[in-house]
């Protein structure tokens, strides 16, 4: 009898952990998906009984002991880590967590919102510690036993695989996603997390390459004159290379990098506009400012960036989308308009791989000096080994950045005032800062930057966490005040444009926190990443762009203003001030375009103008941002940009 209550325990206890997590996590909770779950979690409970039947009664109870206290902590963490990221954490990530121990504060304040859930997941964990002897059965197995057993796992194994044929002709199905498509998140949702991680361990170790559905011939021809009844015909001019695709499909012996080029060769590329070249030998000064938001930009507190969205180009429907690597993934997209592969660092993979278009590979090709600086570790996310292969001379705490970098987190304005003598006559430059004072927690005791400019926000009618990251974003606006001094002392503010972005939203603050300053409402699903990019230029009037736009097109944005050369197929984002159709895409492959929001997750689409959108329009986006992830995925695997660029 206990033996059979030992195999129904672990069952359940799977089971019911998933569904929690599931109902944590996910809208769409009752649906097939519960069926394709259940059925991969009989083998694996099956595998768990196994393994703890292997020993004398003294090690199985010990190993049963470590694997159910383990199962609740792995999945409590992968709660956690999602709702602080919207992700599920790699198996690869798990090895990197040494980089996480600097912000034990923060995951406490994390679990602390969500103890509710965990309570949930603890409560099979306390039953089993109280109860377990009563149910469950630690003899050890014999031959005839675990042959059973084993042929058990097989024959259930067989059934769950056979079941994913159900509906398999979508494209996240769960037969996609359990052979070809590698997205840890939909997977979750489907699969349930004990499979997802299976796979992601599997893949791992044994090497995985995503089956590509690219249709190398599904793109359009792109046309290189148009014609209007009344006038002549007029050259369009396209931001695009003189590449010989020809050459490189006739010579390349792999099939998938032939598609590759044919599929970029037949890409229609982005029009060149009338801001093309607006910027051209000019100075450019960008950030990537730590959990910037539009909440941060207030008249009264942060008059400098308030004058930099309000004097320059704005782009009131910008979003920075999170994905699964926090910072070191926004930065990736913003640094070089690819989509970060999911399961691994894409950065620090990318550190021995050819970038051409990065600013500072780009830039430094026309004779521009470029530095980068950081006022945090010089190593962290491996900024040491990426940024100089970006084309950076990089400089950072522990790497040359003479500033107090004992405190957390350090000063934005201490990074600017020790940095920019050393760039300042050398025009043109780019020079490239990564911050850290927005950074979480925010508390007036425990974070530097917080407490140093609280008396400038204790008397603000907004909880103590709004203040503190008002604050905290109050040594980000001070050190750009100091920037625009120093370039006015030297003669070049007219000459340089200054270009803010964010890395992520701020999610060391909870939705309602961030509503009690938003202009907006934010939303868990999309509106929480609605975000601004500030582009400015002293001598430049101010412009307003509707285009819907995200961190994605930053990069073809800048190069376009300079007018520096470069192939717009190549990139997955696109130029904002182009006429390039708009797209934003979230981590989880959802997206908003100007028809509407698509959830990727709970499979519905929200039409902005209440209006019927058809399903091939839907299917056809969702194809688009298919191929962008592979081909993003290719590009960083293969190093594909030195394939093309010998």
């Amino acid at each position: 009898m206990k033996r059979i209550s030992s195999v129904c325990f672990w069952l359940l206890f799977i089971i019911y952990i998933e569904m929690v997590l599931r109902v944590a996590l996910f809208d769409n909770t009752l649906n097939l998906n519960i069926f394709y779950m259940i059925l991969f979690l009989i083998p694996i409970s099956l595998l768990l009984k196994t393994i703890t039947s292997l020993f004398n009664n003294v090690m199985n109870k010990i190993v049963t002991y470590i694997m159910v206290i383990s199962l609740t902590i792995i999945f409590t963490a992968q709660l956690v880590y999602y709702k602080t990221y919207l992700s599920i954490f790699s198996v690869f990530s798990v090895g990197k967590a040494d980089q996480l121990l600097d912000y034990v504060d923060t995951i406490i304040n994390i679990i602390m919102r969500n103890i509710f859930w965990i309570g949930l997941l603890f409560i099979p964990l306390i039953i089993f510690l109280i109860f377990n002897n009563k149910f469950m059965e630690y003899e050890k197995n014999n031959w005839k036993d675990l042959a059973i057993l084993l042929i058990s796992i097989i024959f259930f194994q067989f059934g769950a695989v056979l079941s994913l044929n159900i509906k398999s002709e979508e494209l996240y199905s769960a037969k996609a996603l359990y052979y070809d498509t590698h997205s840890p998140t939909i997977s979750t949702s489907k699969l349930g997390l004990l499979t997802t991680m299976r796979l992601d361990l599997k893949r791992l170790v044994l090497g995985f390459e995503e089956k590509g559905k690219i249709d190398p011939e599904d793109v359009e021809d792109e046309k290189d004159y148009i014609e209007d009844i009344t006038k002549p015909p007029v050259k369009i001019e396209y931001n695009r290379m003189d590449i010989d695709f020809d050459s490189l499909i006739l010579n390349e012996p792999n099939q998938t990098i032939r598609d590759m080029h044919f599929y970029f060769n037949n890409r229609e590329a982005t029009k060149k506009n009338d801001y093309t070249g607006l910027f051209k030998g000019k100075n450019l000064i960008i950030f990537l400012a730590e959990s910037f938001d539009p909440i941060a930009i207030d008249e009264e507190i942060t008059p400098t960036l308030y004058k930099l969205y309000n004097e320059g180009f704005q782009f009131p429907n910008f979003y920075t989308p999170l994905f699964p690597v926090s910072t070191t993934d926004g930065e990736y997209i913003t640094v070089t308009s690819l989509l970060p592969k999911e399961g691994v660092w894409s950065a620090y993979r990318s550190c021995n791989n050819y970038f051409p278009f990065v600013l500072g590979n780009s830039f430094k090709n026309i004779d521009y000096k470029t530095t980068a600086y950081h006022n945090h570790s010089a190593s962290y996310y491996y900024r040491n080994l990426s940024h100089p292969n970006y084309g950076y001379e990089y400089i950072a705490c522990e790497r040359g950045l003479n500033i107090n970098c004992k405190r957390w987190p350090e000063s934005d304005l201490e990074m600017i005032d020790a940095t920019y003598n050393y760039y300042a006559a050398d025009t043109p430059y780019v020079t490239y800062y990564v911050t850290v004072s927005g950074h979480l927690r925010y508390t007036k005791v425990g974070n530097s930057m917080s407490y140093k400019n609280w008396k400038y926000v204790s008397d603000l009618d907004y909880s103590n966490s709004i203040k503190a990251y008002m604050a905290a974003q109050l040594e980000l606006d001070r050190a750009i005040e100091s920037l625009i001094k120093q370039l006015t002392a030297s003669n070049e503010l007219e000459n340089t444009v200054i270009a803010v972005s964010s890395d992520h939203y701020p999610y060391g603050l909870t939705l309602d926190e961030i509503n009690e300053k938003s202009s907006y409402v934010r939303d868990d699903n999309f509106e929480k990443h609605h975000s601004s990019f500030l582009l400015w230029n002293s001598n430049t009037k101010s412009v307003k762009i509707d285009k819907l736009g995200s961190s994605l097109d930053i990069l073809p944005t800048l190069l376009n203003l300079f007018g520096v050369s470069y192939d717009s197929r190549l990139l997955m984002g696109s130029d904002l001030l182009s006429d390039s159709e708009p797209i934003v895409i979230f981590s989880n492959r959802s997206f908003i375009t100007d028809k509407g929001k698509y959830n990727s997750i709970t499979n519905t689409f929200e039409s902005i103008n209440g209006e019927n959108v058809p399903k091939e329009y839907i299917n056809g986006i969702n194809k688009q941002i298919y191929d962008k992830f592979y081909l993003s995925t290719k590009i960083l695997d293969t190093d594909y940009y030195r394939k093309v660029f010998k």
